[in-house]
């Protein structure tokens, strides 16, 4: 199949150019990729990509990928993908066919190089896809570059072609040294990792913690009290390596894609929806926890995993019973990091998780499906689920979460919590294996650590049986009751016992965090 050249011709050209002056170049098995964002108006990239091939090849399969990691729903990238072509070193065309939906098979002949050019079509602003208008462009990796089937441990690198007009870029990807605006990777799990926003960029004032230096630099950003927000950040990221005991990276960018929807954590950043203008109002603690949730994704499902989600397959969903843990936690851990660095107070603390009781219990879906099914179907039904049908594991996660660190200080008299599993799933597996952990694995990390079985608490995951919130509640001193709202909706309110016996005051204090004691004040 053949296409119209001659943008390819002047496209190449240029390209060429560019990558014959990278120091580098001619390591044999780097993957290169330019590119173009010069199209914004028509709300399209220009993609260059350039392979090295063995010798002896009848053909090579080019892919995109389904989906993007932390967002656990299959993608049409490849349907946004036109004017493909591919040619030798020479410039000669090269055969080619579509074998599948995601897929582009080239026959190179002789050819040990390939280059393909094409055009991908990025107009919807959200955290999950590719975007470019006439302002900036969002490069979500795994929105735009191919792969060589089977060969996504090659390392990669990246070159802009923006407008002079774009100065900025926000990125936590290597920048290759002395070269501006290229980028490198060591293997394509990384650059799909590791999005990168293009244009005319605000910059918010950096911090360190331990001598790391985490920046915050965003598109479209309102007038707000930057310090204020950026001090906030600090004593959530101070919190999250106390818990840890460490921050596994050298630096930390937060991305501020402007308006939109959603965020997605990566290893050593975040690309979230952000303008500013709720944080010197009443929106301020909901975009913090928001900020949390995707930060501690740096240990919650990046580090710490389950073993189905990495190495990824990118051909087709990658399911798993266990983003209970991934996400489920992660909510419960963003609001005691808030909690722990004096961003969120005690009755707020309670309210959230009344929260989640009252929509787990005003969803008649809990009878129908159990958490671990949640997890499993979330590509068909979505990670909010199907109300009335389904549930979230954003909902009833962290209240096992909740439930489990009750349990573990209860039966180890604040010597062991949720913490510890933590920590320990992180050491263990991560650290020491490098590798994710399976159900049976982060069922026997929480009960070695419990000192005996936790099916009571357990059978709520694998099971519809209902919550016995009363049990668990009990022995941190705290009372659930359900009243009826005007909206027919049954609204659950947590208070604590008065009095408190001094082990149930004991767990209060260790549960909220730096040893205070939770009041309803």
């Amino acid at each position: 199949m053949m296409g119209n050249w001659a943008w390819v011709r002047r496209y190449v050209g240029a390209w060429l150019l560019t990558i014959a002056a990278i120091s580098g170049y001619g390591q044999q098995d780097t993957v290169t990729f330019t590119v173009g964002l010069h199209e914004g108006a028509a709300h399209r990239f220009r993609i260059g990509m350039e392979a090295r091939l063995p010798a002896g090849q009848r053909f090579v399969d080019f892919r995109m990928p389904v989906w993007s990691p932390g967002y656990y729903q299959l993608m049409d990238y490849a349907d946004n993908v036109s004017d493909f072509a591919a040619r030798d070193a020479a410039g000669e065309a090269l055969a080619w066919e579509r074998l599948a939906s995601d897929t582009w098979r080239v026959f190179p002949g002789r050819a040990q190089e390939i280059k393909l050019a094409y055009r991908v079509l990025a107009d919807r602003p959200f955290v999950a896809t590719a975007y470019i208008d006439s302002n900036r462009g969002f490069i979500k990796p795994a929105a735009l570059f191919m792969y060589r089937d089977g060969e996504l441990g090659l390392p990669a690198k990246m070159v802009l072609d923006a407008p002079d007009s774009w100065p900025d870029v926000a990125t936590a990807l290597e920048e290759l040294s002395g070269r501006d605006r290229v980028y490198v990777a060591p293997d394509f799990d990384t650059l799909y990792d590791s999005p990168l926003l293009v244009g005319k960029l605000r910059a918010l004032p950096a911090f360190e913690v331990d001598g790391i230096a985490h920046r915050f630099i965003g598109y479209g950003m309102a007038a707000f009290d930057e310090r204020r927000m950026m001090d906030d950040i600090r004593k959530i990221v101070q919190a999250a390596k106390e818990l840890m005991g460490e921050l596994p990276y050298r630096h930390y960018t937060f991305i501020g894609l402007g308006a939109g929807q959603g965020g997605i954590e990566q290893g050593n950043s975040t690309a979230i929806s952000f303008t500013g203008q709720e944080m010197d109002g009443p929106g301020r603690l909901g975009t913090l926890s928001f900020i949390a949730h995707e930060y501690f994704h740096l240990f919650n499902v990046k580090r710490i995993r389950p073993r189905e989600l990495g190495p990824f397959d990118y051909s087709q969903p990658n399911r798993t019973n266990l983003l209970w843990v991934a996400e489920g936690l992660t909510v419960y851990y963003e609001n005691v990091l808030l909690r722990r660095a004096g961003l969120m107070t005690a009755r707020q603390l309670l309210d959230d998780w009344a929260g989640w009781m009252t929509n787990l219990e005003n969803n008649p879906g809990r009878f129908k499906q159990t958490l671990a099914e949640a997890s499993w179907q979330t590509w068909e039904d979505g990670p909010f689920g199907k109300p009335g049908e389904t549930i979230s594991y954003y909902v009833k996660g962290p209240i096992i979460g909740m439930l489990l660190d009750i349990e573990l200080r209860h039966l180890t008299q604040q010597k062991r919590s949720l913490d510890d599993v933590m920590r320990t799933l992180y050491e263990r597996y991560e650290k020491a294996q490098r590798r994710g952990f399976s159900e049976a694995e982060v069922r026997t990390v929480c009960e070695e650590l419990a000192g005996q079985s936790l099916e009571h608490i357990f059978k709520y995951i694998d099971t519809t049986e209902p919550i016995d919130y009363s049990m668990h509640l009990e022995k941190a001193g705290l009372t659930l009751r359900f009243a009826e709202g005007t909206d027919g909706r049954r609204r659950a309110e947590l208070a604590i016992q008065e009095p408190l016996s001094p082990r149930q005051r004991a767990l209060l204090e260790g549960l909220s965090g730096y040893h205070e004691w939770i009041t309803h004040k």
